[in-house]
């Protein structure tokens, strides 16, 4: 008679043998079929029901890459005409602020996937593995955080090897090289995201904070010591080198930016003779393999970090006391609630609740502070070239759309959902001495006043870093405060004409087909208002381009783009905006007074 062995397998039903547990290559294919079917699932279902979102998506996307492929085709052509070798350095300083921003967006990312996410909780009570987890987790937070970087690296890479006639083991090798970097910083901020949680539980946000301050200083360093000496002649060679060379910090050899962008520029050389060629594609292979490398290593570490302090961390948060936390922005509240009238009191109140949900989700904060960090950075930069009159005014309205293109994608994903999340606790809304028009106003004021004062701002940044007159300031901030009550309007009234109570994820509710139409009728919203308002200097300009021989035609040109134009296309803009503002909201609020959950 035999003894069974220990480590035998045996069906976890039977009670006299013990399960055995996956070992590690049985649990990442688990883990792998579990992502390849939730990924299966969500395009079947997109393509079901969300078809007009999915094919909209997939046109602006195309639109979107094969604008940026003609603006770098003709960019690259212009600085090989220059015979400059600044190519290097702005693949650098490209790649390296891409690189910063994929360590916050991806620790951002892991800490909700992870800490906050009811999967993770669920994932923790399996007998899983912790690195199990964090390389489950970090595949979504990978594809959120990179798919823009792809978007954006794609088609300036793909033009640079069009304009220096690379091989064709450049183009092939672009993406591996792309997603190689990806994984560097990635990696490295999930590792920052998991050491802060478990070993500073108390300090957290002060490091948080600290950081988010030094990045926010060396963006400021690096923009104020671009535009602070002389300038050069504009878009010369030396204007370039000198440009560049105020950016020694993104050409470290030890940055991953630097061997990325050297990689890519040694395989895209071709030389003379074969010998050559095949030189600089075992040169660029090199730096391949260094990406390759660094990024292992790092899944590594992460990895031992997952084991040693994952669960650590979740206790960290776990035992936290909400109580005992400190709300240092607590005096804005109560001053909020104590100002204006009796009446308005529960409306305040609502904007206050609404105010703290929102500082308290990390992923809604972060990425407004990202995004709209970003775009200041990039007005800020502005004052290093050297415009004239008519080009900086259409650089202003461009600048304008953008803002507005920004804040029609923060509206659509966190304002639209607002009314829809209420659904677990419209009960409680209902016993409250409040009004159901109150809940709607106060989804629009907070989306109003929370969207105008840094949307202004940023538009007053660039006005003023393009040199621009007051009458344009004037016109483009009096655009702007109608964009924000537009798309606040057209998001809060969709939102509650089409709610969904039972749903409580807004990425799902914001993907559905309200989602669709208000992120659709706030492209064309923001595309009549920026266009209408460009019209006049439009017409000016091209008037004074005629010869005063041209006669009434140049008189009337002049006339619609001088004041009389400029005060017509600001009533068009006005009627536009009540519109877009009044008639979603009037829809809604019917709607939503006639709601039963």
């Amino acid at each position: 008679m035999t003894t069974p062995s220990l480590h035998a397998a045996a069906p976890c039903g039977s009670p006299s043998q013990s399960c055995r547990l996956l070992a590690v290559d049985e649990e990442s294919r688990l883990f792998f079929r579990l992502r390849s079917t939730v990924a299966y699932s969500t395009l079947r279902s997109m393509l079901s029901t969300s078809r007009l979102r999915v094919s909209l998506v997939l046109l602006l996307s195309v639109v979107f890459w094969g604008s940026l492929y003609g603006l770098f085709n003709e960019a690259f052509a212009f600085l090989d005409s220059l015979h400059a070798e600044v190519i290097p350095l702005l693949f650098n300083a490209f790649f390296f602020a891409l690189m910063v921003m994929l360590v916050f967006s991806t620790g951002i990312l892991i800490y909700s996937g992870m800490y906050c996410s009811p999967e993770a909780r669920l994932l923790l009570t399996l007998p899983a593995r912790e690195e199990a987890i964090l390389a489950h987790k970090f595949q979504e937070a990978v594809w959120f955080s990179s798919w823009g970087f792809i978007l954006l690296g794609s088609p300036m890479l793909v033009a640079y090897g069009v304009v220096r006639h690379a091989p064709w083991t450049y183009f092939a090798l672009l993406l591996p090289f792309m997603v190689a970097f990806a994984l560097i910083p990635a990696t490295i901020g999930g590792i920052c995201c998991m050491a802060m949680v478990a070993w500073l539980p108390r300090l957290r946000f002060h490091a948080l904070t600290v950081g988010l301050i030094a990045a926010c200083l060396a963006g400021l360093w690096l923009a104020w010591s671009a535009v602070s000496s002389a300038r050069a002649d504009s878009m010369s060679a030396a204007w370039f080198k000198e440009t560049f060379d105020r950016l020694a910090i993104t050409e470290q050899k030890l940055s991953p930016s630097w061997w990325l962008s050297s990689g890519l520029i040694e395989t895209a050389r071709s030389g003379s003779t074969r010998q050559e060629s095949w030189g600089a594609f075992a040169e660029g292979m090199k730096f391949f393999a260094l990406l390759v490398a660094n990024g292992m290593l790092l899944q590594l570490v992460a990895g031992w970090l997952a084991r040693r302090c994952y669960r650590l961390g979740v206790s960290q948060l776990a035992v936290e006391v909400p109580a005992r936390r400190r709300r240092p922005l607590g005096w804005f509240d109560q001053m909020l609630v104590a100002t204006g009238s009796a009446a308005g009191r529960p409306l305040r109140l609502l904007v206050v609740k609404d105010l703290r949900i929102f500082r308290r989700d990390i992923s809604q904060w972060s990425q407004f502070a990202i995004f709209f960090g970003l775009l200041g950075i990039y007005f800020f930069n502005l004052r290093s070239f050297n415009y004239n009159h008519a080009y900086a005014s259409m650089i202003g309205f461009l600048n304008l759309a953008v803002v507005g293109l920004i804040l029609s994608t923060f509206t659509t994903r966190f304002v639209f959902p607002m009314i829809s999340l209420e659904g677990r606790r419209f009960w409680i809304l209902g016993l409250l001495p409040v009004h159901r028009d109150q809940i709607v106003w106060s989804k629009f004021l907070f989306s109003f006043l929370g969207g105008l004062l840094p949307c202004c701002g940023l538009v007053l940044l660039s006005d003023m870093m393009l040199g621009l007159g007051r009458g344009a300031i004037v016109v483009h901030e009096f655009c702007c405060a109608v964009l924000c009550m537009g798309l606040s309007g057209i998001a809060v009234g969709i939102g509650a004409r089409m709610p969904d109570l039972r749903e409580v994820s807004p990425a799902k509710i914001s993907s559905g087909f309200g989602g669709t139409l208000c992120l659709v009728l706030s492209s064309l919203f923001i595309m009549v208002v920026v266009v209408v308002a460009a019209l006049p200097t439009h017409l000016y300009f091209l008037g004074r381009s005629f010869s005063a021989d041209a006669g009434g035609q140049r008189d009337f040109l002049l006339w619609a783009g001088s004041g009389p134009g400029v005060a017509i296309s600001l009533a068009l803009i006005s009627a536009v905006g009540l519109l877009a503002t009044t008639v979603p909201l009037v829809l809604g609020l019917r709607s939503f007074r006639r709601l039963e959950p």
